[in-house]
């Protein structure tokens, strides 16, 4: 006698490995825990798909605060920080769901399409960014109101500062001393960018790229230092000659 086995299609559709690796690449961690938990419900398996929305949320937090956490002056390529999460969701899905996945296709289960998985990359994507740009405006939006502009002379000379850094009396006392070594003049208006650092003063100030390696065209500034130092006996005098921005310093003279 011949024994029938019955075999029954699976009716929900799932995610194959190779598309949740696009979506996640796409859309980061939190499009890699959507994709993953639909799997799992597809496979009734309703508790571990609770968990990979957890595990997806916490790894946004840590992958992308981590990333805002970085110094300006470590440069890691775009790339790398995508690949590495991708690599880590394709390998969670080849162990936790790799089995099923291949089971539910070979019995002739069906797979949501691509264009439905670069849907959910792409919207991953969105709510991801969004808060972090906020968040970004947010910071330079705070940064900006506590910095304060002040004007001296015919030229306007202008000196800019942070108000929870340092007085407006020493930004004064500061452009008083400007103006008293010339630096302040009647021909071309200067911009300053003056921080207190404990006692001491560091002046960011506009210079031209290459001045860094010109020893003459430095001389000036290390005579106005010299000169400034002498009015301010208990402050420190630093300079930085800043091109372009004041995180680009070129050189530093103390």
């Amino acid at each position: 006698m011949k024994q029938t086995l019955d075999i029954q299609t699976p009716t929900e559709k799932i995610y194959k490995d190779r598309a949740i690796w696009v979506g996640t690449f796409l859309g980061g961690p939190l499009a890699a825990g959507y994709l993953i938990a639909e799997n799992f419900k597809a496979f009734n398996e309703t508790d571990k798909a609770k968990k990979a929305w957890i595990y997806a949320i916490f790894a946004t937090i840590v992958v992308f605060g981590g990333v805002l956490l970085i110094p300006d002056n470590i440069k890691i390529p775009n790339q790398i920080i995508p690949l590495i999460y991708t690599a880590i969701a394709y390998y969670l899905v080849q162990h936790f769901q790799g089995q099923n996945i291949s089971s539910h296709i070979n019995e002739g289960g069906q797979l949501h399409s691509w264009w439905r998985t670069i849907t959910v990359g792409i919207i991953g994507l969105a709510i991801t960014i969004i808060p972090i740009f906020a968040f970004a405006l947010l910071s330079d939006s705070i940064e900006n109101a506590n910095i304060s502009t002040k004007t001296y002379g015919i030229m306007k000379h202008e000196i800019a500062f942070d108000r929870n850094n340092i007085l407006e009396t020493e930004v004064n006392q500061i452009a008083d001393g400007l103006t008293k070594t010339t630096f302040f003049d009647k021909s071309v208006t200067k911009y300053v960018y003056a921080k207190k650092v404990n006692d001491k003063y560091e002046l960011s100030l506009s210079v031209v790229d290459g001045i860094a390696n010109d020893n003459q065209a430095l001389q000036p500034f290390l005579d106005l230092r010299t000169d400034l130092q002498t009015l301010f006996p208990n402050n420190k005098i630093v300079f930085k000659l800043v091109v372009d921005n004041l995180d680009n310093v070129v050189k530093t003279i103390e």
